[in-house]
């Protein structure tokens, strides 16, 4: 990277992280977000600026051509005209994932899919610390991986979320073990279609070789044809929570098991021993262990720290309990597959808080699982009106327009009978009002820890 002419496009956590990697590398480094500079991070500034860093902040360059690299940050679409310009004019695009594999020396474990990705990769992450391999966790959630990448060592394990937006700009990027957990409508305002969804997910597997592991979630046809429809040229590791399986990890009499290549029955541990709720985390848990297990981890290692593990924050979380009224935080539901899956882990009595930034859902599906288990919706953000009209359309009226989430939790609050849920797992992203989902699941939390 010495004397290589690098812009960095996008100054969030992601392309602040590139950047300061890029300029530890010699790399001669400008920076670009169509943001003015008032409104990124100072300090950071100061310290690009004592580093004789070029700004392009609120403008584009005039002139592309003069840039060999450009690193792209997720939420920046490949699409834009002078990031084409740049690609014209012979220019490498690559995204922060890309460029943190080229700078680290140590292995990488990446798991993607539309849903769980979060608890998945934090649960393998304390499997691989508990087996005593050096790990970091890292990418989508955690420090941005290009942080961490220049410090890991040859025998690094490297336990990275990837999203679908950093896969887009992949090039080499070549993980031991995969993993895509599922496959549902999200994303349709960059992506369009779910054929393009499934492929720039399928991305994460085709630099893949025969001797490395893909784990894909066989009840989930969506993300398992993904193999034959791409091309994946890694060793298939299916896992099930429905059915048994010839090879692979599932639930067996209660047990989550693994059926190697030998055709060995491997005993993790109990379904019933897991502290996570929900057969959706009974998913994450078996892929999980298939991601651990085929990355050379013992069973025993598995079984205990995955009957450790309590969750993650932000992901059906209980946040505190009053007068017999629940409060739970999933604002890491973020769009519709991941909210329904949160609803019928709770079952019923939900007041459920709802809402946020469009990303071109429709919420039919949604709706639909609110029989029996959803009593009162309240709503919140920019989608706000279009979930009332389908909740509507579907006979649905017990529900609460609100301004901001101390409205939402106050009017919970009143409505809350002891014994129920309040329940935050918004089916939407948090843009519109915040800066990201840990940002509102703090408020909701906060706001409930205050009554």
């Amino acid at each position: 990277m010495k004397d290589t002419k690098v812009l960095v496009i996008g100054m969030g956590r992601s392309g602040m992280a590139a950047a300061g990697a890029l300029v530890e590398k010699g790399a001669a480094v400008s920076i670009q977000d169509s943001k003015t500079a008032d409104k990124i991070d100072q300090a950071f500034l100061e310290q690009m600026k004592s580093a004789g860093v070029t700004e392009y902040l609120g403008c584009v360059p005039e002139d592309m051509s003069e840039f060999d690299i450009l690193v792209l940050s997720p939420g920046v679409p490949p699409t834009l005209g002078f990031i084409e310009d740049a690609k014209t004019a012979g220019a490498e695009i690559i995204g922060e994932l890309e460029l943190a594999y080229r700078l680290c020396k140590g292995r990488f474990v990446a798991i993607t899919g539309t849903n769980g990705k979060t608890t998945t990769t934090t649960l393998v992450g304390e499997i691989y610390k508990a087996s005593g391999a050096d790990t970091i966790v890292g990418g989508n959630i955690g420090n941005a991986i290009a942080v961490d990448a220049m410090n890991a060592g040859d025998d690094t394990v490297m336990v990275t979320e990837v999203s679908s937006f950093q896969l887009e700009t992949i090039k080499d990027f070549r993980p031991v073990v995969s993993a895509i957990l599922n496959l549902t409508p999200d994303h349709m305002d960059r992506h369009k279609t779910m054929e393009n969804y499934g492929r720039v997910k399928a991305r994460i597997f085709e630099n893949q070789t025969p001797d490395q592991y893909c784990v894909l979630n066989c009840d989930d046809p969506a993300s398992f044809e993904l193999a034959e429809r791409e091309g994946c040229k890694a060793r298939v590791v299916p896992f099930s929570r429905k059915k048994e399986l010839d090879f692979g990890a599932f639930a067996k009499d209660g047990r989550i098991v693994i059926k190697n290549e030998a055709g060995d029955l491997i005993d993790i541990c109990g379904v019933d021993e897991l502290q996570i709720p929900g057969t959706h985390n009974l998913e994450n848990a078996l892929a999980a262990a298939a991601i651990c297990y085929f990355g050379g981890v013992d069973p025993e290692t598995i079984g205990e720290a995955m009957k450790a593990f309590p969750g993650v924050a932000h992901r059906i979380e209980l946040c505190c309990e009053k007068n017999g009224v629940r409060f739970v935080n999933d604002s890491k539901g973020t769009n519709t597959d991941a909210a329904i899956k949160a609803i019928e882990a709770m079952k019923e009595n939900i007041i459920l808080i709802a809402g946020g930034y469009d990303k071109g859902a429709s919420y039919e599906e949604f709706i639909s699982v609110f029989p029996g288990r959803v009593k009162e919706l309240i709503l919140l953000g920019k989608t706000a009106p279009k979930i009332k009209a389908a909740a509507e359309a579907a006979g649905f009226t017990n529900i609460t327009m609100a301004a901001d989430m101390e409205e939402c939790v106050a009017a919970a609050w009143e409505k809350a009978q002891p014994g129920d849920v309040v329940l935050l797992s918004p089916a939407c992203a948090s843009w519109d009002m915040y800066d990201n989902f840990e940002q509102r699941g703090d408020h909701f939390r906060e706001c409930a820890q205050k009554l």
